[in-house]
């Protein structure tokens, strides 16, 4: 079979994922988009960049660091201020007991890092009072760091694109084809829309096992507009790699699809790139996806279902 695809099949050699399978461990890309890559050989640090990280992260884990750090930055100066005693601190009274005068300290390092500086506790002598300076410039600095992360956040161009879960095998026109489903889940507005499907499959070559990628050929791999869903098409031919694969197929084989789509956003003025993949165990064969727009009642608007993107129904493939 691999002996058929390969003649059949014309390989894509610029993948930048290596041809050695016993190099490569689970999927080339994760279902987000990112590369399965993890990278070793210089300290943590060096090999990674904590803007990227910060700006790409979950908005909730964002938000749990921000607050982590804001919470430890004035638990760590109260300590200080505490360490150095608290009779430099007017205001704070030497009757309170030890906690209440360290929970003094912490607000008052607080509104010295925020500085708002209500004026009921400041300091008193050389040494706290250069603290508390340090800890405002230091709050100044903090505070620029994490508006230029929020502004980042919300200001980086993203494609606001969402895949089906699974690839389906479907039938088309007189035979059969390889579909995947997407549609933009925001109020955006997407034109020249292009996309590209990569096929990644351990094939066999003299006696070793590599990896093969095969660029598939599609119905349509631009369109003009994308406001509803779209489902790429690529039709399985006697040119296609997938050609004669049935489900055991998909079941046994290490394959995997890759899928490049990039778009004009209006609202970035700019080119935005989405990816994702499927391995083969994520393709269901024999099914057709669920129509996931329709027109309204009054016949006025189409509406677009998003939560019918990854719905399909099994069907028998002649």
């Amino acid at each position: 079979m691999f002996d058929t695809i390969n003649k059949i099949a014309k390989t894509e050699k610029n993948t930048g994922f290596g041809t050695n399978s016993n190099s490569y461990g689970g999927r080339f890309v994760n279902k987000d988009g990112v590369a399965n890559i993890e990278k070793r050989g210089i300290n943590l640090l060096a090999r990674i960049s904590w803007y990227h990280t910060l700006i790409q992260m979950p908005m909730w884990r964002f938000m749990l660091i921000v607050l982590a750090f804001y919470i430890v930055i004035n638990f760590a100066f109260a300590l200080i201020y505490f360490g150095i005693g608290i009779e430099h601190l007017d205001g704070i009274s030497m009757e309170d007991s030890a906690l209440e005068k360290f929970g003094k300290a912490y607000f008052f390092s607080a509104q010295t890092f925020t500085t708002v500086g209500y004026g009921h506790i400041s300091p008193k002598g050389f040494l706290t009072s250069a603290l508390s300076a340090t800890e405002a410039l230091i709050g100044l600095l903090s505070f620029a760091i994490a508006t230029g992360l929020f502004f980042g956040r919300f200001s980086k161009p993203t494609a606001f694109l969402k895949f089906s879960y699974n690839a389906l095998i479907a039938p088309y026109e007189q035979g059969t084809g390889l579909m995947i489903r997407m549609a933009p889940h925001k109020n955006t507005n997407f034109t020249d829309a292009e996309a590209k499907i990569t096929l990644g499959m351990m094939v066999e070559e003299n006696g070793q096992k590599v990896n093969k990628f095969y660029n598939l050929d599609l119905e349509l791999q631009k369109i003009s507009s994308l406001s509803l869903s779209w489902t790429l098409v690529h039709p399985i031919t006697p040119q296609s790699p997938l050609y004669q694969l049935n489900s055991t197929d998909f079941e046994t084989i290490d394959g995997e699809l890759l899928v490049y789509v990039k778009t004009f956003d209006d609202m970035f003025s700019t080119t935005v790139a989405a990816r994702t993949s499927y391995i083969f165990k994520e393709v269901v064969y024999g099914a057709k996806f669920v129509p996931m727009y329709t027109r309204n009642h009054a016949q006025t608007k189409t509406i677009l279902d998003l939560d019918k993107l990854h719905d399909f129904e099994k069907i028998d493939l002649v």
